[in-house]
């Protein structure tokens, strides 16, 4: 017997993950809210905090007007160019569960082992140390050691994580944040390197979307940028719209 009704799985895509949010809103008023999350880098991060029990335009109010530099602080390179530094911060100061154990509702957080190469799937411990390590963009972000182990961003392995809920949900909902458009401009060292970070695990999203039983890929979200979180309000409106019309479709 399958333990949850619905299972959501929140894809990797920096300040466009606020477009989860969104979504989160919309499940919620189509009877649709997640028994469990799988999420990856920015889908960690959503996916954790409406685990622990925020609401998605709580979730927004925390991030909203924030930039790449309140998350991140410059480091001489040792395995990125920052850490994670602010974000941790954030994380510790607003999520009230500390360990998996906590949630309200179950989480399982992808990172990528750096000395195996291969996914790791987090469901306990330490919350916050692995949503950094899911979130380190490799090269950008400083790798994150876990027990003695490296991790960097999970999307390298896995960024529309199904595998770990699959066996567990009668309905799967997957969320594709990382729509690469068309760009007409990429400039500066962190954009360039995010673009071709995304633009590289992007190359399996089609095969993956046959999995889901519902998939919510919202394309107006290309025209942000990776780090443009002064935008969140838009980002969580299209986020909402494409989810909306995605489920009503899926009827």
């Amino acid at each position: 017997m399958k333990k949850y009704d619905v299972g959501l799985v929140l894809s990797g895509g920096a300040a466009r993950g606020l477009a989860h949010l969104g979504v989160l809103k919309a499940l919620e008023e189509k009877g649709l809210k997640p028994g469990i999350i799988s999420g990856v880098s920015a889908g960690a991060i959503a996916g954790a905090f409406y685990c622990d029990g925020f609401a998605p335009e709580e979730i927004l109010n925390i991030y909203i007007g924030k930039n790449l530099f309140d998350l991140v602080q410059i480091t001489i390179p040792h395995t990125g160019l920052f850490k994670l530094s602010g974000m941790k911060k954030v994380l510790n100061k607003y999520l009230r569960a500390k360990r998996f154990e906590d949630l309200r509702i179950p989480l399982v957080v992808t990172a990528t082992s750096l000395n195996k190469g291969e996914a790791v799937y987090f469901r306990e411990g330490d919350l916050a140390d692995a949503i950094l390590a899911s979130s380190a963009v490799p090269v950008l972000f400083e790798a994150q050691v876990i027990n003695n182990v490296e991790y960097i961003d999970g999307g390298i392995t896995d960024n529309l994580p199904l595998t770990p809920i699959i066996h567990d949900c009668v309905k799967t909902i997957g969320v594709y944040v990382n729509h690469s458009g068309y760009q007409e401009s990429v400039t500066g060292l962190a954009n360039i390197a995010e673009r071709a970070f995304h633009l590289a695990i992007a190359k399996d999203i089609e095969n993956q979307k046959s999995h889901f039983d519902i998939f919510i890929e919202p394309i107006d979200i290309a025209n942000y940028g990776f780090f443009d979180l002064k935008n969140g309000h838009d980002l969580f409106r299209i986020g909402y719209e494409t989810a909306i019309k995605m489920i009503e479709e899926s009827d």
